[in-house]
């Protein structure tokens, strides 16, 4: 019987080392062929505010971290990546932040993913013009 509790107990430990490495303890990703570890992973190997994570068509995915749930942290950090590329911000309207350049309007929206990470969704035309 003792046997049978100490293979449990062991089965239990690796179960749980496993889920911490791979980080199946956060959300999933709305981003396909990306794990959570991978997108933490290069968030924390970086030493830039916001990193990209992912290119789905028109659209851009980059992650940022925020304090203690406050968004505001990661909306001045997108601002700031943004407006590096000479577009100007506009407005804040819910989720989505709003810019200007050259006549064109860009697009730029959060998502909590956890407490301590924010996903942003910019569109591709962000970069080309």
């Amino acid at each position: 019987m003792k046997r049978v509790g100490f293979i449990s107990a062991i089965v239990i430990v690796i179960l749980v080392v496993f889920i911490f490495v791979n980080k199946l303890y956060y959300p999933s990703l709305p981003i396909n062929n990306l794990s959570a570890k991978e997108t933490i992973e290069k968030l924390e190997n970086s030493d830039s505010k916001v990193v990209e994570i992912a290119v789905e068509g028109d659209t851009i995915w980059y992650i940022t971290r925020t304090d203690n749930q406050v968004v505001l942290i990661a909306d001045e950090n997108i601002k700031q990546m943004i407006g590096s590329k000479g577009w100007e911000f506009k407005e804040k309207d819910g989720s989505g932040l709003f810019f200007e350049k050259e006549g064109e309007r860009l697009i730029a929206t959060t998502q909590m993913w956890s407490k301590k990470y924010v996903l942003v969704k910019v569109q591709s035309k962000f970069k080309k013009i």
